[in-house]
C-alpha cells in the first residue's frame, strides 16, 4: 500500500473516532488539510503533502514580524525538544511546525505520532511564543 493510500485511509478514521481530535478533513490541490481542534487556540491544520520519497507534514503557528527576535529564539530552542516535528519560517516569513516521513516509514502509527506531536507542540507551546511577541503583556490573562 502507497504512502497516500495510507494517509487517506488514516484521516478516515481519524475523522470516525469519536474522541479524536480531527474535526475536518478535505484535499485541496493535491494537499490533504487536516483540521483538528486544540485547546490553547481553536484548531490547527495540517497539511500533508504527498511526494515521492516522504509525506511532508506542515502547520502555521504564527505570524513573524519585524522586532521579533525572542520568538525565534524561544522557536529555535523548542526545536531541540522534537522529533517529528521542528518550527520553520514559511515563505511569507510565518512561524510553522514542519515534519517529514520517508515512504517506508509511513504507517498508520507514524501518522498518529506525527499529529500528535503537532497537537502537542502548540498546547505547549502557543502561548509561550504568543507572549514572546508582546514581551510587556507576560502578566496579563
Amino acid at each position: 500500500m502507497g504512502m497516500r493510500e495510507v494517509l487517506e485511509r488514516r484521516i478516515a478514521s481519524w475523522l470516525d473516532d469519536p474522541g479524536s481530535t480531527v474535526e475536518y478533513a478535505e484535499e485541496v490541490e493535491g494537499r490533504w488539510a487536516v483540521r483538528m481542534a486544540q485547546e490553547t487556540r481553536d484548531a490547527t491544520t495540517v497539511w500533508f503533502t504527498v511526494g515521492e520519497r516522504s509525506l511532508q507534514y506542515e502547520a502555521y503557528v504564527l505570524p513573524v514580524g519585524e522586532g521579533t527576535p525572542r520568538l525565534l529564539r524561544q522557536a529555535l530552542q523548542r526545536n531541540m525538544r522534537g522529533w517529528r516535528v521542528f518550527f520553520a519560517l514559511d515563505q511569507e516569513g510565518g512561524l510553522v511546525l514542519r515534519g517529514r516521513i520517508p515512504d517506508t516509514q509511513v504507517t498508520d502509527l507514524e501518522l498518529d505520532l506525527a499529529l500528535g506531536e503537532v497537537y502537542d507542540t502548540i498546547e505547549v507551546g502557543f502561548r509561550p511564543l504568543l507572549r514572546s511577541m508582546h514581551p510587556g503583556r507576560e502578566n496579563s490573562g
